[in-house]
């Protein structure tokens, strides 16, 4: 069983299992939210007074809210699976360690957090936060499945071409940021008594596009710029398809603002998000700086495992 658990192979695909399950995660709490399921289970961390579970009194509300909590269960299981894997490691790698030990540490800590989203009535603050915890899940999960692939090449960039990738970066993060704060302010509290930001939805939806557009020109520069210096393949790769998941996300936001925030189409550009977040930390991954002179050199199956982008992630969302 040790044997098993140490094999490479199985620590990568147990890492994608985790990434994959973690934006799953976020597509069933934005179906709690878009059903109005939001109080289905209105305490924590029972679902009702007396019990752990749903009832029948609770009805489809309590089904979907309980449903969104168990799945927490089996990210989590997934998230130690990793952990276990990665102390089988032989010879065993210290990265991969800390990783899976930080994917695990934060999911009953993004549990509390939901947990208290509930006890506060769905303060739509805490609503936001309890997303943006979800990215930080996202992207530990993320670096752990990229060195569970092998170390990748690197790059020799320019300086100016790495500062424009991480002012990328830090663009996206704002850009989830405030669209946290633009759902805060619409129509989906997920409950009919949930209150929300009181800011003028209008408003922040400006603010959430002038920054989604400013991204997207960031990216095409980057892209542009990664051509123009010769960059390695992987790089260049992974700022496309940036790009065209920023599209595909670009267009399921115009749908929805235009149709009135219709369920679904709110419900796929939050998944999207994450799927955008996942495309950005990929480029950043492409470019990280080669090792320095002298150290291992690695191997062509170990680059090509360490892919930046998950071929089942690369995919516009449209």
């Amino acid at each position: 069983m040790r044997r098993l658990l140490g094999t490479p192979s199985l620590l990568r695909h147990l890492a994608l299992a985790s990434l994959v399950a973690n934006i799953v995660l976020v597509g069933t709490g934005g179906a709690v939210r878009l059903t109005g399921s939001g109080l289905g289970c209105p305490t924590w961390p029972r679902c009702t007074a007396n019990s752990y579970v749903t009832t029948q009194q609770m009805g489809l509300h309590g089904v979907i809210e309980f449903g969104n909590r168990s799945l927490t269960f089996v990210v989590g299981l997934l998230a130690l699976l990793c952990v276990v894997a990665a102390l089988c490691q032989r010879p065993r790698n210290r990265s991969l360690t800390l990783w899976s030990v930080l994917v695990l540490a934060q999911i009953p800590a993004q549990a509390v957090i939901g947990g208290i989203v509930v006890l506060s009535n769905l303060n739509p603050w805490l609503v936001g936060l309890h997303f943006l915890a979800s990215m930080a899940v996202i992207a530990a999960a993320y670096q752990l499945w990229v060195r569970a692939g092998g170390a990748p090449a690197g790059a020799d960039l320019p300086r100016p071409l790495t500062a424009l990738t991480r002012l990328t970066v830090v663009v996206a993060a704002a850009v989830l940021a405030v669209g946290t704060v633009v759902t805060g302010s619409g129509p989906h509290a997920g409950d009919a008594g949930a209150h929300r930001t009181g800011l003028d939805p209008q408003e922040v939806s400006q603010l959430h596009a002038d920054l989604v557009f400013l991204l997207l020109g960031l990216s095409v520069a980057l892209w542009y710029a990664l051509r123009a210096v010769g960059a390695p393949t992987s790089a260049r790769r992974a700022a496309g398809w940036l790009i065209a998941v920023e599209l595909g996300q670009g267009v399921i936001g115009f749908v929805q603002y235009f149709l009135h925030l219709p369920v679904l189409a709110v419900g796929l550009h939050m998944v999207g998000a994450a799927v955008v977040w996942v495309a950005v930390l990929a480029v950043l991954e492409a470019i990280r700086p080669a090792p320095a002179e002298g150290s291992s050199p690695v191997s062509p199956a170990a680059q090509a495992a360490s892919d930046p982008l998950p071929a089942a992630l690369a995919r516009p969302r449209a």
